[in-house]
């Protein structure tokens, strides 16, 4: 029997390469001689630079940037050296993970360290760039790597605007005259994991301001100002890109990947996928677990079990979800191909509790999954599934 484990991360529990393990280990328990392929998944967030490190054999390289409160510090990035391809991960810079909660503060975080890591790619002779947003900590419609890139952002009187999202409200001047050049050299690939545009009450800051510290007064105050960005960026390049989905990726950086550095938008699972050969994996595969901290609606837009149980439904491969929690709409997936989908708690308990046992909970599905899998009379390579056509 050969099981693909391709999980995402666990947020503030385990990476996709600890989650992996840890269903591995349960998996052994009920079944020892089965064929287990490990492979680590992301759809753009955390942790994705790590999954396609370990898919593609990519060096890691490091560089002096900023982190999103504009400190010095090291960030690590992907280099395929080969094809001359950068792998650049939001989050190594921006992301919202390494940052406390008092430390959370979407009105005035920066990407500048996102176009930090773009430059040094350059320096490398990148001619392709997978630029992974998710997990930011961000709401500066990509200005602050813009900035780095050589972009001026000036008030009404000429000065340089602060860090952040709600400096935008005074932008007065856009000179990207001074973009570096060899961008106009780049394909830029943007993984993306929601599709929802730049402003608005789906956008960037009513959505995700929440949970980067953002007011209701913020928010606000952050959908206008990257109104106001969008304005100018509409006025310097003759069309608007606000509305693009997943424009509002990551802050508002899809927006600007899209319209300033030329980038196709897509799913990050899907890019993923394509890197690591997915679909090779899923033509000799009996069954695919997966899973990440929460199944819910929102989980169609892109995330990675559903791109997951899209790509097995075509392969008629049963697909179980193993999620930190099941919320609303989470039913839905199974019409994408999921087969099954459980949570991980076995009773009530304290949100600290559940992440410190996460390991253990992940093992101890997993290995039930597997018994219920292996006593099934039907079991065989290939089954077909209620989610499978």
């Amino acid at each position: 029997m050969r099981v693909v484990l391709a999980p995402d991360s666990y947020k503030d529990a385990l990476s996709a390469r600890h989650a992996a393990t840890a269903m591995a280990a349960g998996l052994r328990r009920a079944m020892p001689d089965a064929e287990i392929v490990s492979c680590p998944m992301g759809d753009g967030g955390e942790g994705t630079l790590d999954a396609l490190v370990a898919a593609t054999g990519a060096q890691r390289c490091e560089a002096d940037a900023h982190d999103a409160l504009g400190r010095p510090a090291k960030a690590e990035w992907g280099w395929q050296e080969s094809d001359r391809t950068a792998y650049i991960e939001l989050a190594e810079t921006s992301g919202l993970q390494a940052l406390s909660l008092d430390e959370r503060t979407a009105l005035h975080s920066t990407t500048m360290g996102v176009g930090e890591l773009i430059v040094a790619a350059l320096d490398a002779g990148a001619e392709r760039l997978l630029l992974m947003l998710g997990g930011s900590a961000t709401n500066d419609g990509g200005a602050g790597m813009l900035t780095a890139l050589g972009a001026r952002l000036l008030d009404s009187r000429g000065q340089p605007l602060p860090p952040g999202g709600a400096a935008l409200a005074d932008l007065a001047c856009l000179d990207l005259s001074g973009l570096d050049p060899r961008l106009k050299r780049l394909t830029v690939e943007t993984a993306v994991d929601v599709d929802n545009p730049l402003t608005g009450s789906r956008g960037a800051s009513a959505v995700f301001g929440p949970q980067k510290g953002a007011t209701s007064q913020d928010v606000e105050r952050l959908d206008a100002a990257l109104g106001h960005f969008a304005d100018h960026v509409a006025q310097a390049l003759g069309k608007d890109y606000r509305d693009v989905p997943g424009a509002g990726a990551a802050g508002g950086m899809g927006f600007a990947a899209r319209a300033l550095l030329n980038a196709s938008l897509r799913p990050g699972i899907e890019l993923v996928m394509e890197q690591v050969d997915f679909e090779e994996l899923l033509d000799k595969a009996d069954l695919v677990i997966t899973g990440e901290g929460r199944l819910d609606g929102q989980s169609l837009a892109g995330k990675t079990p559903i791109g997951i149980a899209r790509a097995a439904k075509r392969h008629h491969v049963p697909v179980v979800i193993l999620a930190g929690c099941l919320d609303g709409g989470w039913k839905d997936s199974y019409a994408e191909g999921v087969t099954a989908a459980f949570p991980l708690s076995s009773r009530p308990m304290e949100l600290e509790a559940a992440l410190s046992e996460c390991p253990e909970l992940l093992a101890d599905r997993a290995e039930a999954v597997i018994r219920l899998f292996s006593a099934s009379p039907s079991r065989s390579r290939k089954i077909s599934t209620g989610g499978a056509s």
